[in-house]
Formats: C-alpha cells, structure tokens, sequence
C-alpha cells in the first residue's frame, strides 16, 4: 500500500453476531467515509472471507455461536497469511481475565459497546500506522543498527511487536520468553533497547529491569514496558525501579513511535 492512504482507503470486515450492531458499526464506518466493509455474524464467516478477501483490518465482537473473539484472533496468527492483518475488538466485555488473551494477540485497540466515534477513529489511524508505517528516524543512531530485544511469554504478543517494529524500519530484534532468558542475552550481547511485558513466569518485568538498573554494564540500557498490567501499585513500584517508559497493551503506533524515538535520543 502507499504510504499516503488515509482511514478512507481502508478495507475492513466486521464479525458481529447481531445483525443491528452490524448496521450501526458499518454506519459509522460510512460516515467516515470507509465503504469497503464486509459483515459476518460467525467467526468461520469471518475466517472464509480473510482467506478469501485479506482485509487490512477485522473488527470483531467477543462472542459468536462458534467461537469467541479470542479464538478468532488466536485463529488469525496462526494462519500465516492473516498473521500480521491487525485485530480490533468492539465489546461490552470488561473482566480482565477475558481480555487477557485479546490484548495479549496484539490487539489495536479494545472498544466497549457502545463505544465514542472518536475511539473509533483513533483504532482506524492506529490501522493506518501498522498497514503503511512511517519509518522511524533516531537523531543519532541508524534505525537499521538498533538491536531491540522483546521479552515476553506470549508468541502472539511477541510477533505482533516483532512485525510493528519490523514495520518501522527496525531489522535487529531479538526475543525471550522470560525475564530469566532476557539476562541471559543481556550478558552475551549488547543491546541498544529492551522492550519488555510484566507478567512473565520465572523472573517478571519487574524484577528484569531492577536487575538491568543494578548491573553496571546495563543500566543505560533504556527500557520500555509494554504490558496489560493494571494494577497501579505494580506499576509505580516498576517506575521506582527506573523503567524508562510505560505503554499500555493494547498500543498506540504513534505513542510507541514517540517512546522508541525519546528513548533512542536519550530523553
């Protein structure tokens, strides 16, 4: 795609079980000026149109007879040819345990029903940011050289920051499972950014970055979390232990830019 398309120039299949929840979404989508949208009401509808129509984004409801947002989404990136299509969520779903595995896929955004026009608008650029990325630029490092390494327990999560990275113009990224495995790459090679979840079996995102800010040949390491964590009192402990940035799951591709970017130039 060119680098100039607009939210107008977007294809879009919506999954919504309810055939008046359809005709609401895809009005507003009109309204903005989006006319190529395709409606489902089943998650193997939506799986028949991908294979056939690949849309540039899916914005799904959280429960189908057949499925429910989750496996739709779990379905998608472990189909390489929808692998990287972004996934949007429109649901009155609000318990954390649900959305875990939603926001964890690598989702753009989660909308609640009913959602602001603006929310929506905000997931569509968000799109726009992931189909047809600008390239990032460092004030003094080539984007190029960069060696970013993810760490985080989640395959989906990790591909989907893999890709948007990949997308920016970063071609050195490594990954860990686990904080414990992060270390150990710390201490065999040199890393320019580490970009890390909380919650992770072994050794968390906590722990990681006080080991990071504790190790003398570490600590300038920058270190950006991207997490689901809600909890502000994890969250304040992780910025005492001098976590450079937060960034909520799902992401912003213009918010994670300007953190990647602040952070690269020492800011």
């Amino acid at each position: 795609m060119d680098d100039a398309i607009s939210i107008e120039d977007l294809t879009i299949l919506l999954a919504e079980p309810s055939a008046t929840q359809r005709r609401i979404i895809i009005n507003h989508l009109n309204e903005m000026g989006i006319d190529k949208v395709d409606g489902v009401a089943s998650g193997e509808e939506a799986m028949l149109v991908m294979d056939a129509r690949p849309p540039d984004l899916v914005a799904s409801a959280m429960y189908f007879d057949d499925m429910t947002g989750s496996d739709l989404v779990t379905r998608m990136r472990e189909t390489g040819s929808l692998a990287d299509i972004p996934f949007m969520l429109v649901s009155s779903e609000q318990h954390p345990h649900n959305l875990e595995p939603i926001r964890q896929a690598g989702v753009i955004a989660i909308l609640p029903k009913p959602f602001h026009v603006d929310a929506l608008r905000t997931a569509l650029e968000n799109t726009v940011g992931l189909v047809a990325p600008r390239p990032l630029e460092f004030n003094y490092s080539d984007v190029e050289d960069v060696h970013v390494l993810i760490v985080d327990d989640s395959p989906l999560s990790r591909r989907f920051l893999r890709t948007a990275f990949t997308q920016m113009g970063l071609e050195r990224i490594s990954e860990a499972t686990t904080g414990t495995d992060a270390l150990e790459l710390l201490s065999q090679t040199e890393f320019d950014i580490v970009v890390t979840d909380y919650n992770m079996p072994e050794m968390d995102g906590h722990a990681l970055v006080e080991y990071i800010r504790r190790e003398p040949t570490l600590s300038h390491i920058p270190v950006l979390m991207v997490t689901c964590e809600q909890d502000e009192a994890r969250l304040s402990a992780v910025r005492q232990a001098g976590v450079s940035a937060l960034c909520d799951k799902p992401f912003n591709m213009g918010t994670i830019r300007d953190h990647l970017a602040r952070l690269m130039d020492g800011h």
